[in-house]
């Protein structure tokens, strides 16, 4: 078990490396022919909205609900029973998600008030976005179906297809932005159809993989069928807790829309570039493990789910600290490098950075949370982590208003770094608590070495954090460079700060056999 959970994490994370790559690749393309305006703004808002809701209907409420269930469900029962589950929970899913797209089509210019109530200032930049929003929004059906078939198939070790279909979307949008926008008045609009067409292609190529299986689903609704009741019954209070980041992410947006125009591209190139570390590393690991320790809690395999969160928990120590570290200091020059070029500006790539930094701050703790939540996720409680939710998000909230008022009285260039680093303290305050529960419950308990592991990745980061600042050239001679210069200067100091890194474990008495799991 132990070998295979290494590769099943080697698999995601290189799955999800590669849909990160292609990522950057489409934010890229956006950055250099659209540049950060304020049609920009409204599609990124028309994105955004059914994006946020697949995170909560999709591989974040649904999939934590789902998967624990479904191996419950493996163990006990069946193939029979098992397949009848996950016909019925495809009937009952794709009817609300049927239901819930139509509502968004109809309802788009309401739902554009209530996520940016900035743009009703804006009539043009409303309409936009609700036409926008009116072709993105039948992604959310698609792309949560994508999850219940990458849950199904994450529960029998079938990571590689789930982990792919991003790039899917990436590839679309790139397409899209090339291809189809010179055909379109308002060149966006193209992109959202891009954004519609892959939701689609998402979920078409998970069929071989369940029909390989015998499970492809046959929907069917069935009223009280007990399975579907009991994710039910865990999905409701995981809908919060399992989203608290992606609502204090869309609680940023929401303030946003009123400062001034750019600042959502901003937080959205930001983000995005958040979004490398914290999915390759921390989103893959805790798409792995779910599954082990769903079915270790099953067998009551006590030992083994604390050796699980042990092992999870000291491996995206060692990548969290180096990467937040290195991502604060070349903020600047990465996003230069990789977004600096046509529409987008040296003044964007300055006010990107800024945010960029801030969230930097709370990469060790959002990365720490995707590890800490599946302990309870995995033992089938959802009520736990909403209750810390609702704490971080409130503490969120307060510190958005703390933060960004002060900021806009004192006329200062960027309010919208207050979002980013209130969106940081808060995620240090969720695993604190998320952390603290599962020692108290005595569900998780550190193994020796805990301090020396840190103390190590610590001085580690501490000389890399020092090369890298030796070898960063001023901010000025990035802008002047071309994309090659850019690039291949990049590449040098983040190979020389990775090297010493790594360099200064092994010398601190680190080598690769540690970061096996022990024999679960």
């Amino acid at each position: 078990m132990s070998k295979k959970l290494l590769r099943s994490t080697l698999t995601v994370g290189g799955m999800t490396l590669l849909s990160r790559i292609f990522g950057l690749l489409r934010d890229i393309t956006l950055a250099t022919l659209f540049g950060a305006s304020g049609g920009t703004d409204a599609f990124l808002v028309a994105f955004k909205i059914p994006n946020f809701m697949r995170r909560l209907f999709g591989e974040g409420a649904f999939s934590l609900a789902f998967v624990p269930v479904l191996s419950e469900y493996r163990e006990k029962h069946d193939k029979a029973v098992l397949k009848d589950l996950i016909n019925h929970v495809a009937g009952t899913l794709g009817g609300f998600l049927l239901l819930l797209s139509v509502l968004g089509m109809v309802f788009a210019p309401a739902v554009v008030y209530v996520f940016a109530p900035g743009f009703s200032g804006n009539e043009g930049q409303l309409e936009l976005t609700a036409d926008l929003l009116r072709i993105t929004f039948p992604y959310i059906f698609f792309i949560a179906l994508v999850a219940f078939a990458g849950g199904i198939l994450n529960s029998f070790h079938r990571f590689a297809i789930p982990a792919f279909t991003p790039v899917l979307l990436n590839i679309c949008l790139i397409a899209s932005a090339f291809y189809l926008a010179p055909y379109f008045d308002e060149p966006l609009t193209a992109l959202a159809w891009g954004v519609a067409v892959a939701g689609l292609l998402q979920l078409l190529i998970q069929f071989p993989s369940l029909i390989k299986l015998g499970l492809m689903p046959i929907p069917k609704i069935k009223r009280g069928h007990k399975g579907v009741k009991k994710i039910i019954k865990l999905m409701i209070p995981a809908i919060f807790g399992s989203s608290v980041a992606q609502i204090n992410l869309l609680l940023d947006t929401v303030i946003a829309s009123f400062l001034v125009t750019g600042s959502v591209t901003w937080l959205y190139y930001s983000d995005r570039l958040l979004e490398f570390p914290l999915g390759v590393f921390g989103i893959a690991i805790a798409t792995v493990i779910l599954p082990t320790l769903s079915q270790q809690h099953a067998r009551a395999s006590t030992e083994q789910f604390n050796q699980t969160l042990n092992w999870a928990l000291r491996l995206v120590t060692l990548i969290a600290i180096p990467a937040g570290v290195g991502l604060f200091i070349l903020a600047g020059p990465i996003l230069s490098s990789l977004f600096e070029y046509g529409k987008f500006t040296t003044s964007d790539t300055y006010f990107a950075s800024l945010s960029l930094m801030a969230y930097m701050l709370g990469l060790p703790a959002l990365i720490a949370i995707k590890i800490l939540a599946p302990g309870y996720y995995a033992r089938q409680d959802t009520r736990t982590p909403v209750r810390i939710g609702i704490i971080a998000m409130v503490c969120n909230m307060a510190m958005n208003i703390a933060f960004v008022v002060p900021l806009v009285m004192m006329d200062y260039e960027a309010p919208h770094v207050g979002l980013a680093l209130a969106t940081s303290l808060s995620a240090y305050i969720n695993a604190m608590l998320l952390y603290s529960g599962l020692r108290n419950r005595q569900i998780f308990t550190p193994q020796d070495g805990w301090m020396a592991w840190i103390f190590r990745t610590v001085i580690a980061s501490t000389a890399m954090a020092a090369a890298i600042i030796w070898l960063t050239p001023e901010a000025i001679q990035w802008s002047q460079w071309q994309l090659v210069e850019r690039l291949s200067n990049l590449f040098i100091i983040i190979a020389a700060g990775a090297t010493v890194y790594f360099i200064m474990l092994w010398l601190q008495g680190l080598r690769p056999d540690q970061l096996k799991p022990k024999s679960l």
